[in-house]
């Protein structure tokens, strides 16, 4: 029972909106990565709030990772990072001056100027 609701929790660390799912798709096809690259999200120590968020290509999941799926688009998730993950919301969001992927993270109880740290 343990183990069913650690893979719920897991499984339910990420989601992302169409625009996410689709800027995905565009960087996928920019860097000459098959579709069934699956796109790994994930968090290290580091930036300057104590923990960033990355983002990465894999062709294949750990045994651990939790996948997800988005409109063709896999995401894999390690338990590690899933603790830090959970209900976080991957968007993709452009203006005048670029664009980039924005992380609304609800366990976040900091983030830095630049959106990419946060701290827990």
């Amino acid at each position: 029972m343990a183990d069913e609701a650690s893979a719920e929790s897991t499984a339910q660390a990420v989601t992302q909106t169409p625009r996410a799912v689709e800027a995905v798709k565009q960087v996928r096809i920019k860097e000459g990565r098959p579709e069934s690259h699956a796109l790994r999200v994930s968090v290290v120590g580091g930036g300057c709030s104590g923990f960033s968020y990355q983002l990465s290509f894999d062709e294949q999941p750990a045994a651990d990772d939790a996948v997800l799926a988005y409109d063709g688009i896999r995401v894999l998730v390690d338990p590690a990072s899933a603790q830090y993950l959970c209900g976080t919301e991957i968007d993709f969001v452009s203006s005048l001056s670029g664009g980039g992927f924005k992380f609304s993270n609800p366990k976040a109880s900091h983030t830095c100027g630049c959106g990419s740290s946060f701290a827990a």
